[in-house]
């Protein structure tokens, strides 16, 4: 038997006025999807335990059969993970973004948050304004991390978890109440800022009509996880592919092979095809019993509040995606699993911690399901799982 969960980033989402009363996933032209919804179980769950946030982190570790409650400790020491950074059990790692915050204001406290990608900035170009970050704010006990595009890391020797907001949170908000309590990472942002704001990387980003990486903004504080071997957990030899360092810190931390993807952005030029080839190879010639494919592109088109790019996202994992995985496997015993991780509703550019709709298929039997699979026909269903590391015992036991 081969498994597959396909994790679509934030792809659920409420009903738009835009779209006469429709979802993206509803509005959104999925043929294959469609077709599977027809014979296999359809349902919601909950991927976000009550009192937790609903990030890219809990959700994920929740999809894979983690319970937040217990394995949880934070998001950025799982990015931590994937870029090798050996982290000491006294250390604390920061999410540290490159963002792009307004000029006009004079006062720091008083800008708007803008972009909480910089423009989705380039791993290249962003490796560099790092480095002038490093030089000038970096000293003995804080360290800086490149990761990739707008995604990096401070590590805190001898620090401790704060609470600190994510950027995707505040879009078009004055940053003044969102800021850190604590006085030197408030003085760090503050700072950076003045490093970044007329670094040459910016000033040619401005004369392309690119916005400037002109702040970095921490969040996402963590101690150094530890994760149960994931072929200890269920029996089931396992890898990823993904495009970004949280997925990939997952995999370090439970012992999945991460699938390596050249192509594979959290954008819309990302690799579908490539990554569909990737984890049809794992399954097939390198002896793996399940994959986990994870594509990015609809939460991120959701950050960024376009409903037609989203649509567009969903429509290029059905249509690039689906069809490898189908016809490669057709001949395999195959279980397959689509959801996403949590909602990421268009109109407010960050996630909640509503239900996410699921879709089972497998290939040996056939289910009445419905005619589409979107958030209306998984709740007409009437199955709820309301504890969301326990869908993977659906997944790997059709019996549970």
């Amino acid at each position: 038997m081969k498994y597959i969960i396909l994790l679509c980033d934030g792809m659920s989402d409420e009903p738009l006025e835009e779209l006469g009363g429709k979802t993206p996933m509803e509005a959104a032209c999925t043929p294959h999807m469609d077709a599977l919804a027809k014979i296999s179980e359809l349902g919601l769950v909950e991927t976000i335990p009550p009192g937790m946030l609903p990030g890219s982190d809990t959700a994920n570790l929740s999809v894979l059969g983690y319970d937040p409650q217990k394995y949880y400790s934070g998001r950025s020491p799982l990015e931590a993970l994937s870029i090798g950074v050996d982290m000491k059990d006294t250390d604390v790692s920061f999410r540290c973004n490159f963002v792009t915050l307004s000029e006009e204001q004079e006062k720091y406290e008083d800008k708007i948050m803008l972009d909480h990608s910089a423009g989705e900035i380039s791993t290249e170009e962003a490796e560099v304004l790092l480095k002038a970050v490093q030089e000038n704010l970096g000293s003995s006990g804080y360290d800086f991390y490149s990761g990739v595009g707008y995604r990096h890391l401070l590590i805190e020797s001898m620090g401790q978890v704060l609470a600190m907001t994510p950027p995707h949170d505040i879009l078009m908000q004055k940053i003044a109440e969102y800021l850190p309590t604590h006085v030197l990472f408030r003085e760090m942002m503050q700072k950076s800022y003045d490093v970044l704001q007329q670094h040459p990387i910016n000033v040619a980003r401005r004369a392309k009509g690119l916005g400037a990486a002109n702040s970095i903004w921490l969040w996402g504080a963590g101690t150094r996880p530890a994760l149960t071997d994931f072929a200890e957990k269920f029996g089931k030899k396992g890898a990823l592919t993904s495009a970004v360092d949280l997925l990939k810190g997952i995999a370090v931390g439970a012992n999945l092979h991460n699938i390596a993807v050249a192509g594979a952005t959290g954008g819309l030029d990302n690799d579908y095809q490539g990554q569909a080839k990737g984890a049809v190879q794992a399954l097939l010639e390198k002896g793996y019993d399940f994959v986990y494919l994870h594509v990015e592109a609809p939460d991120e088109m959701s950050h960024h509040g376009s409903i037609t790019k989203k649509i567009q996202a969903i429509e290029d994992i059905d249509e690039k995606v689906l069809p490898i995985l189908l016809e490669e496997l057709k001949k395999e015993d195959l279980r397959l699993l689509i959801l996403p991780d949590h909602p990421t509703p268009v109109l407010l550019r960050t996630h909640t911690t509503d239900p996410v709709p699921y879709l089972l298929y497998d290939n040996r039997k056939k289910q009445v399901g419905a005619a589409s699979f979107h958030e209306k026909t998984a709740k007409a269903s009437g199955r709820l799982i309301t504890k969301g590391h326990e869908l993977i015992l659906r997944l790997f036991y059709s019996d549970v």
